[in-house]
């Protein structure tokens, strides 16, 4: 089925979920109503019981005296990305201009405003003169890059036309050719923003489903109570609700939102107009035994003084008093119809009429707790995906836009009123200020901190490789904390199957919580409740109906819509429509035949998955599918529009039986006896209806040679025999027990990361983990424009290679475009103990043929700061002007830069002694006044502050940018290139988990090699191997083995690929050994091992963990001003922790003298003098030449002592708060 996944790859990329849902998000020109404009249109500021007209657009309502000014706001649009020059210039962004300039890619919003009057001439058919301000400039939106705003989409990267790069040959050159114009890489996906000049990316958020009762078990003092919870969200606001059932029995609720008191259920169903107790009754209904708890209840609320409540007067009486006690009639019955309508299940509606259906929705709360207590049933699964939706980029955008849109219309309300008291005319344009709205979106972009509470939303985009910038974008991420255990949450989840990878999730303490998603993945975007609810009404179903008991009840996104006689009948309609196309396939469906219940789910956040349509027993894709999808006839969307694959979210699967794979393949032909690799297969009768087994043709290798085409057959997974007899046994055990659908392919479980490994499925999970860990950390071609981005860290490899032994998904992820490894020739013995543990040896040729070998790089940035009162810095040669130089160097530190006092390209720079560290000469004012004494007439005295390369680093001049910040001062941004050639200590690993660093590089001369003459570029321990179980490891030695002796990839994708047995054959082909293993020669001695050596090809990562980047070692050096003890961290030239562990060791020794000299002779030791009738601390006086005492003064006796400089600082912070300290000398007792 690789045809359907290419396909799929092909139209879309890997991060178009996130694209789409910033899409959905944003206003296009497309005519279609965007979630912003429902934003606006919803603003209320200044009033709430304003009578609103929805069309007018959002309310802002002025508190003036007198008069009545209101403002209607609608119709937000949004501009083309620009840059504004500073002097006022504006022309279109590029992303690349962005990052280059360390500037922000937004665009301008715009918004129509119309104030209405009371003081001008009304217009028709109003009460208020008004008058309109159209396209007002309320602020910039950060864009997506690649999004249908972007200058770089399709649409408007050609100022001529529109490009279709999906359908034309010609189109899509001409994209590439214009991508490339504009300095970006035609791979790079998007889905990330540029805020200034560094690329950030939304994570996606996972979040409890709103409208969805959970129930479970409330342990409270020792005793379990049911509890059933439900958040209510409409229009961005959440508003939870808790039905508990206490230890008497007694079912109340509590609206946190409202206040923590508890109202009996009966008595809020009663509050909402069921007035007799056979509707409570039909409403609860459930299980026989039920029916006590709600007699009960009913009676207590009855019967019990503290309620007394028998009708509605009564109950509304009950909820004033205890909402609203003490206050007057008006205020209380608008509390409580508040309460009741606003407050209370919100998502069901907010008008009077809404009531009922709030009273039947809680009586469904109350069966479900009930019956959770009565048969004992399992609490809800919180974990389960059903119950969970994904936020992706378009919602936290959308959530941040609501509160800066709030913020900003309460900005302008206070700056309408001051303006109107200080009888200025009110224009919405003096009075607007953009910048509100900018300012907290673009902070909330840049540091992460988002609304709501939440941190870390927003992160940098990891760049070091391809597939980590790729995996970053599809990271979901769990909003528990992460020091806490939460065992469930992190546990990997059955309905995870195919939505989120299994593997792909950091180890520590994020461990589970952080995941990534699958590779064939979409998120459901919302569809219109109103299309869907028009469809149930054609089908039959009942909207209002007379007795809710009677039939299933529908639930269109938990709201309940209606009920249904026949609900069979309506499921299997509502599939057959949307196979046809007549329905969204986003919209899932279930039936839920145990508690009489069908869901409907049209909202957004829902991970969907693709499987292939089994109907009547048969497979609807058939040979012509595939044929036309090689030919590119189809696509995979008329598969989805012509019901052969189907998008399935966690909750429609539940009623689903899927086969894993439509059969299984034997190892061997049944006639040759010959090894089959899958790759070679056709499906003879694909498509061919009621059929048991699966005529197959492969394309088998005979020992002589030779190649023939063998034709068997094998059975189908998804065939059954007696299907009357199941669907029978279905109706009767409310189950699934007929095959419905089957997976496309095995593989797509994985994510982008975990699907580059090959055979994972022979390895221990844990290693695979670790395995996905590094692809992410190697070294390769993180993009094609790396010349041109300025990068504040960038490792480049200088020749990556595609891997031998691949998989499928290296197509889809665009990583045989973008490789990150070289193949190599690998050994696994052990080598004079240089390879213990986890190192290994190194051929020294190799290293010197450049194997392994990168490039670092690394951005500096110089600018000409301005400052208060005209002083500037400026970027020259120091010394060349006016003015006098403070610290100045020698010339010879200056000779490299050319006038501008900017380097020349390829002038090599370094802080090493003797070497030139100076990379822009610069020069600033005096940092304080008093530096600038003297008279006025002579010439000003400027620092020396030329920025040099940072310590212990080295390297060429690779690009010089020289360009303007937005306030016209001079930037220039330039990158320094040093060479990593693998050395002692660099860390490498191959794609199971196996990782090590050097231990030893061996001249070709010494090193082992086969009777060939083959010498291996790298030898590994042999212990390496059976402990960790990495089978999957020397697979793909044996088959880079043979991939290299037979000049083809081999196909090692999960579950699929080319089988052991294969491979065993290739290389008995070859003329080795079935056992990979060869005779190997002592490279030292010449003689042979006794033992035969595991000799294979294997793809090796070089990781971004480089020894150069991490040796530290220093004496004496900066130390911190204020404590004196030296400066923290290798950055700052620090020095080496010597922790508590590290002191513990030394007392155990009894190394005294050692700790002393450690923690206080070369660290901040300081001589004190001290009283010793006082203990105070005595000063040196020089006018006496002698120790003076506080106290006792010239006379006193004092004597030396050695203490830390922080010790003594400790006593002048203390002296400062008053506090007198007294040392009391040991020997003076």
């Amino acid at each position: 089925m690789k045809e359907i996944v290419k396909s799929y790859f092909d139209k879309r990329s890997l991060v178009n979920h996130q694209l789409a849902s910033y899409n959905d998000c944003i206003p296009l020109s497309d005519g279609k109503p965007s979630r912003m404009e429902k934003i606006v249109r919803n603003i209320r500021i200044g009033s709430d019981d304003f009578e609103v007209d929805e069309t007018e657009g959002g309310l802002i309502k002025l508190d003036v005296l007198e008069k009545e000014i209101v403002v209607r706001v609608k119709n937000i649009r949004l501009g083309q990305p620009t840059i504004r020059e500073a002097n006022g210039a504006e022309h279109p962004a590029t992303p690349m201009e962005c990052r280059l300039r360390k500037l922000t890619y937004f665009a301008p919003v715009y918004l129509d405003f119309r104030i209405y009057r009371d003081d001008l001439p009304p217009s028709p058919g109003a009460d208020l003169g008004y008058m309109d301000e159209k396209n007002v400039h309320i602020g910039n939106l950060p864009i997506m890059v690649r999004s249908a705003r972007c200058n770089l989409h399709a649409n408007n990267i050609d100022s001529n036309r529109k490009l279709s790069p999906d359908t034309s040959p010609e189109d899509a050159e001409q994209y590439v050719k214009l991508l490339r114009k504009f300095g970006e890489d035609p791979v790079d996906p998007g889905g990330y923003f540029i805020i200034n000049g560094t690329e950030r990316v939304l994570i996606s958020m996972e979040d409890l489903a709103p409208n969805r009762v959970t129930v479970e078990r409330n342990k409270k003092y020792a005793h379990d109570t049911e509890v059933a919870k439900i958040f209510s969200q409409k229009d961005g606001v959440r508003k939870p609700l808790n039905v508990e059932k206490r230890r008497d029995g007694m079912l109340m609720v509590k609206i946190p939102s409202a206040g923590t008191t508890a109202i009996p259920v009966v008595l809020l169903m009663r509050a909402l107009g069921m007035s007799n107790d056979r509707e409570i009754f039909s409403s609860i209904a459930g299980p026989v035994e039920a029916m006590k708890y709600t007699v009960a209840n009913l009676n207590d609320v009855k019967d019990n003084e503290e309620y007394g409540v028998e009708n509605e007067e009564e109950a509304l009486a009950w909820l004033e008093k205890k909402f609203a006690a003490g206050q007057q009639k008006e205020y209380r019955e608008s509390r409580i119809q508040n309460l009741l309508d606003k407050e209370l299940l919100p998502h069901l509606g907010a008008a009077y009429e809404h009531r009922q259906k709030k009273a039947i929705f809680l009586g469904r709360i109350v069966r479900q707790v009930l019956e959770m207590a009565i048969n004992n049933k399992d609490p809800n699964d919180k974990d389960h995906y059903a119950n969970k939706r994904v936020r992706l980029a378009g919602d936290l955008i959308e959530d941040l836009f609501r509160v800066s849109l709030q913020q900003l219309a309460r900005d302008l309300k206070y700056q309408l009123e001051r303006h109107h008291n200080r009888k200025r005319e009110l224009k919405i344009n003096s009075c607007l200020r953009p910048d509100v709205l900018t300012s907290k979106i673009m902070h909330a972009l840049a540091t992460g901190n988002w609304v709501g509470g939440r941190s870390g939303v927003s992160q940098l985009l990891d760049r070091t490789t391809f597939l980590s910038a790729l995996s970053h974008m599809r990271r979901v991420t769990s909003p528990l904390v992460r020091s806490q255990p939460h065992f469930e949450a992190r546990d990997l989840h059955p309905t995870q199957w195919g939505r989120l990878c299994p593997n792909e999730t950091p180890e520590g303490q994020n461990c589970g919580l952080v995941k990534n998603a699958a590779q064939m993945i979409d998120v459901s975007e919302e569809v219109a409740e109103g299309d869907v609810k028009e469809l149930l009404k054609e089908t039959g179903v009942n909207d209002n109906p007379d007795g809710w008991a009677d039939g299933s009840r529908v639930h269109v996104n938990g709201d309940i819509f209606g009920l249904h006689k026949r609900p069979q009948k309506l499921v299997s309609q509502f599939k057959r429509r949307r196979r046809q196309g007549k329905i969204r396939h986003e919209v899932s469906i279930r039936h839920d035949t145990e508690n009489k219940d069908v869901f409907i789910n049209t909202d957004r956040g829902r991970i969907l998955r693709p499987l292939l349509v089994i109907e009547n027993g048969s497979l609807t894709l058939s040979k012509a599918h595939l044929d036309a999808l090689r030919s590119n006839e189809l696509d995979f969307n008329d598969l989805v529009r012509s019901g052969v694959v189907e998008w399935v979210d966690a909750e429609e699967e539940e009623d689903l039986l899927i086969a894993s794979r439509p059969y299984d393949l034997p190892s061997h032909s049944p006639k040759n006896k010959r090894p089959i690799n899958p790759d070679k297969v056709e499906w003879l009768n694909l498509g061919e209806h009621d059929i048991s087994h699966a005529k197959l043709a492969a394309e088998i290798h005979l020992p002589n040679g030779k190649t023939v085409v063998e034709k068997f057959k094998v059975p189908l997974n998804y065939y059954q025999d007696d299907m009357d007899a199941l669907k029978r046994k279905e109706k009767k055990g409310n189950t699934v027990l007929i095959f419905t659908h089957v997976e496309i392919d095995p593989q797509l479980i994985l994510g982008v990361c975990a699907s580059l490994i090959p055979y994972p499925e022979h390895n221990s999970t844990p290693r695979v983990t670790g395995g996905t860990a590094m692809v992410k950390q190697s070294l390769g071609l993180s993009s094609a424009n790396y010349r041109l981005r300025p990068d504040t860290r960038a490792h480049i490899m200088h020749y990556p290679q595609k891997s031998i032994v691949g998989t499928r998904a290296m197509d889809s992820t665009k990583f045989n475009q973008r490789p990150g490894g070289q193949n190599l020739v690998v050994a696994i013995m052990s080598h004079h103990g240089y390879n213990m543990q986890d190192a290994i040896v190194m051929n020294k040729a190799s290293v010197e043929r450049s194997m392994g070998r990168s490039s670092f790089m690394r951005t500096y940035n110089a600018e000409n700061k301005r400052f208060p009162g005209g002083q500037e810095e400026r970027i020259e040669i120091p010394g060349t002007g006016l003015d006098e130089i403070k610290g100045l160097k020698s010339w010879d530190s200056y000779s490299h830069l050319e006038r501008d006092g900017l380097p020349i390209p390829e002038t090599f720079l370094s802080t090493a002694k003797g070497e030139n560290p100076v990379l822009v000469g610069k020069t600033s004012p005096p940092r304080f006044l008093e530096e600038a004494h003297g008279a006025f007439l002579q010439a000003q005295e400027r620092r020396e502050s030329s920025m040099n390369v940072r310590h212990g680093e080295y390297g060429w001049v690779d690009n010089v940018f020289v360009t303007e910040s937005l306030d016209s001062g001079r930037l220039v941004r330039i990158t320094l290139r040093s060479n990593k050639i693998p050395e002692l200590g660099d860390k490498f690993a191959s794609r199971h988990g196996q990782k090590g660093i050097i231990g030893r590089l061996v001249d070709q001369e010494d090193m082992p090699f086969t009777e060939d003459g083959v010498i291996p570029d790298i030898l590994i321990n042999p212990h390496a191997i059976p402990s960790r179980m990495t089978v999957a490891h020397v697979l793909e030695m044996i088959g880079g083995k043979v991939g290299s002796m037979e000049t083809r990839r081999i196909d090692g994708t999960a579950f699929t690929g080319e089988k052991e047995e294969s491979l065993r054959s290739g290389l008995l082909r070859n003329g080795f050994n079935h056992t990979g293993r060869e005779s190997m020669v002592n490279g030292e001695t010449g003689e042979s091992y006794p033992a035969e050596v595991f000799v294979g090809v294997i793809y090796y990562q070089r990781l971004h963990h480089l020894v150069s980047s991490k040796l530290h070692a220093r004496s004496r050096g900066r130390v911190q001003i204020l404590t004196r003890q030296p400066t923290e961290g290798r950055a700052r030239q620090g020095g080496l922790r010597f922790g508590e562990m590290e002191r513990d060791c030394l007392i155990s020794h009894g190394a005294s003298m050692v700790i002393k000299d450690r923690l206080l002779g070369e660290s901040d030791g300081i001589d004190l003098f001290v009283c010793a009738q006082s203990g105070h601390i005595a000063w040196y006086d020089p006018r006496k030449r002698t120790y003076v005492s506080p106290i006792h003064g010239d006379g006193a006796e004092v004597y030396k002592i050695q203490t830390s400089y922080a010790f003594k600082l400790l006593l002048d912070e203390m002296k400062s708060l008053g506090v007198a300290m007294r040392l009391e000398l040991e020997d003076q007792r």
